[in-house]
């Protein structure tokens, strides 16, 4: 492949629905440029871009992969990202990267969840958007009835740039609605053509609404079309650049990815419509130890900066790292520094990235994309810059896991590979979280939904030789008394020699703060002072385990006021085995409660939802705190819950608004759980301590 300069590279983003035919048509794209000899099936599992072994088994895309092609002596590298919810994090990694998406809308099921969150995401990231409906050949599909959905959900900036042809059910042609021309499909061949006469009315309908979208983008052409003359080509095409870069323009493009019906013509589109990196203004960094921004000019002559937006961990090859250019040139066998890491790293072969086939290259130049691996301390979202000139490109922000499984080894002695199995996996990929929990002893992994981890562990399994089931994580749940008594706790042993004596009055009861509180108000040296630390000591070390469910205690204060000691027998182990033997008896006469954890709960839905989510938060027994407007015609709202009731949250939510609502979570305080939670935790524990 040649060398291309900023100005005629474009990198674009498929986007859509998991199903609306995204690989298939990066396939279709790649084959019409000669970029690839054949033209590869998802079914058949041999698409360029689907090459993952999960991605062929699935028949559907689980992580981003790119390929570049050459077209009209432009270049273009196609991200092609995964439609399924649970993959979001890979969506973001590609769109971070694009200049212009690609979203796709099945003619056949219309604007779907996908589309939406397609559309949502590329319009938060500021890039040009063009939309592609796909199948239009295909039985029950209907082109006129998708878009007027689409303008329906997206607004007046959704414009149709192309109509299919459509005769005997065939896609047969597709008019430019732009320059009112007609494509025929002839073979493998397009011939110009008339507009069909039945077709005439609803093309100059949609060519007005080309002709008010470009007046729009400039006020000298504004009064041009006010006094009724017609705009010239050159300025047609000036207005809708300037229209689609800014986001006011979405054209709407028609085609046959299987059938290759339409490609050619949206190849031609994206290199005449989607922006160059380097049109899109300078590049925003900010410097190290500073609170300062700098701008970066998007071209060679400046100094480099580059992202590292996906990683990719093999086993066998390593650790390889894709990378975007974002100002300067990245040269092979060269040096740079991590910003992040404060380590400098060493380039030693760069490649284009073409599905699993690595292309070798010298350099890469500002706006393009490529990988390089073995790099020793780099991750996704570290900038890669010169020491002497040190900045940081803003970051992809992830979406927090919300969703927790706790990870059971099928075979014993396997915790050591399943721990840098799924350290490797957390490296790749930033929406998934492990860690071990401490107190419950469980590794706990996060991610965004069931296929999320389901996919994980397939990995863990096929790549890390490991396998694991999965079950609900423990609740930390604790312990704590009602009621203040004052109970004896006394330790006596004679078995020859010195014998064990302590003997110890203490006061329970609740305490100001979840820690521990201990006093002493011994009159008379009834206990000697050497001994209160062991007295403290044998409390601390018994609050770890209650007396209901083996819990901790929390909100405990004990305050020691009378005892014995002997002169010769007593001694700090004698004390504090009798401040836990008064410990036991205590908690158990102060009227002991269980505590639960109460999670604070914020949930994002769509206006309609609002019933079935309050209706749901009250079968997990939460209590609604409120409820706000969100942008977007969402609504907040927010809840406390006990977290035992949370852990499938993230499934059933994403059930009830078909994937629309988000929330997040994090831990409030503990209240006293109700009587009948409490005696199913109490039973479960001591079945579990009888099969210990």
């Amino acid at each position: 492949m040649k060398d291309y300069s900023v100005d005629k590279i474009r990198n674009i983003c498929l986007m859509g629905h998991g199903g609306a035919g995204k690989t298939t048509l990066a396939e279709s794209m790649l084959f019409g440029a000669k970029a690839t000899e054949r033209f590869g099936s998802v079914v058949s599992g041999n698409t360029v871009m689907d090459y993952d072994p999960e991605e062929v088994k699935r028949q559907i895309s689980t992580s981003t992969s790119l390929a570049p092609l050459e077209w009209n002596g432009y270049k273009v590298n196609v991200i092609d990202t995964p439609g399924y919810l649970d993959f979001i994090g890979e969506m973001q990694e590609g769109l971070r990267v694009a200049d212009g998406a690609v979203i796709l809308a099945s003619a056949k099921d219309g604007v779907e969840v996908g589309t939406e969150k397609a559309w949502d995401e590329a319009t938060k990231q500021k890039i040009a958007k063009l939309i592609f409906i796909s199948k239009v050949d295909e039985e029950n599909s209907d082109f006129f009835k998708v878009f007027d959905q689409l303008k329906d959900k997206f607004g007046k900036s959704v414009i149709a740039f192309q109509v299919p042809i459509i005769e005997g059910g065939n896609l047969s042609g597709i008019v430019n609605v732009v320059t009112m021309k007609a494509k025929r499909f002839q073979g493998k061949e397009m011939v110009e053509a008339d507009v069909p006469d039945d077709m005439k009315q609803v093309v100059e309908k949609y060519h007005e609404e080309i002709s008010e979208a470009v007046a729009e983008t400039d006020e000298d052409l504004m009064e041009k079309y006010f006094s009724g003359e017609p705009f010239t080509e050159e300025e047609i095409l000036k207005g809708l650049q300037i229209g689609i870069t800014s986001g006011e323009i979405a054209p709407v493009l028609c085609g046959s990815a299987v059938n290759h019906a339409g490609i050619k013509l949206l190849l031609d589109a994206v290199v005449k419509y989607v922006p160059a990196y380097s049109e899109k203004g300078a590049v925003s960094a900010s410097v190290p130890g500073k609170e300062e921004t700098i701008e970066l000019k998007p071209d060679a002559s400046e100094t480099l900066s580059a992202l590292v937006f996906k990683t990719v961990v093999d086993p066998f090859v390593g650790k390889i790292s894709y990378i975007k250019v974002m100002s300067g040139v990245l040269k092979s066998d060269s040096t740079v520094y991590n910003v992040k890491k404060e380590k400098t790293e060493r380039i030693a072969q760069l490649f284009l990235i073409k599905g699993k086939q690595q292309i070798n290259t010298n350099q890469l130049v500002t706006g393009d994309i490529g990988a390089v691996a073995k790099l020793a301390v780099t991750e996704t979202n570290d900038t890669l810059c010169t020491k002497e000139k040190p900045v940081i490109i803003p970051e992809i922000k992830f979406p927090q896991p919300m969703l927790s499984r706790a990870i059971v080894p099928k075979t014993k002695g396997d915790e050591e590979k399943i721990s840098s199995g799924l350290n490797r996996l957390m490296e790749e990929d930033p929406t998934f979280k492990v860690e071990l929990n401490t107190e419950t002893k469980q590794i706990l992994i996060y991610g965004i939904g069931d296929q999320h981890l389901d996919l994980i562990l397939s990995k863990l399994k096929s790549k890390f030789k490991v396998e694991v089931d999965l079950g609900n994580p423990k609740v930390p749940y604790r312990e704590t008394i009602r009621k203040k008594v004052k109970v004896q706790g006394k330790h006596k042993k004679q078995s020859g020699g010195h014998g064990q004596f302590g003997d110890v009055w203490i006061e329970f009861e609740p305490g100001p703060t979840e820690d521990l509180v201990f006093e002493e108000k011994i009159f008379g040296g009834a206990v000697p002072k050497q001994y209160f630390p062991a007295v403290e000591k044998g409390l601390r070390e018994s609050i770890l385990k209650g007396v209901l469910a083996g819990y901790p205690v929390v909100n405990l204060k004990a305050t020691l006021v009378d005892g014995k000691y002997h002169p010769v027998d007593s001694s700090e182990m004698a004390f504090k085995i009798a401040a836990s033997l008064a410990y036991k008896e205590g908690m158990q006469q102060a009227s002991p409660v269980l505590l639960e954890p109460i999670s604070r709960v914020e949930v994002i839905v769509p206006d309609s939802n609002m019933g079935d989510i309050i209706g749901d938060m009250n079968k997990r027994r939460g209590r609604i705190l409120g409820m706000n407007p969100a942008p977007g015609g969402m609504q907040q709202v927010v809840a406390e819950v006990s977290e035992a009731e949370m852990f499938n949250y993230a499934t059933d939510l994403r059930s009830i608004t078909q994937g629309r609502g988000s929330y997040t979570i994090r831990f409030e305080r503990y209240e006293e759980a109700p009587q009948n939670i409490a005696e199913k935790v109490i039973a479960q524990a001591q079945k579990e301590e009888g099969e210990e």
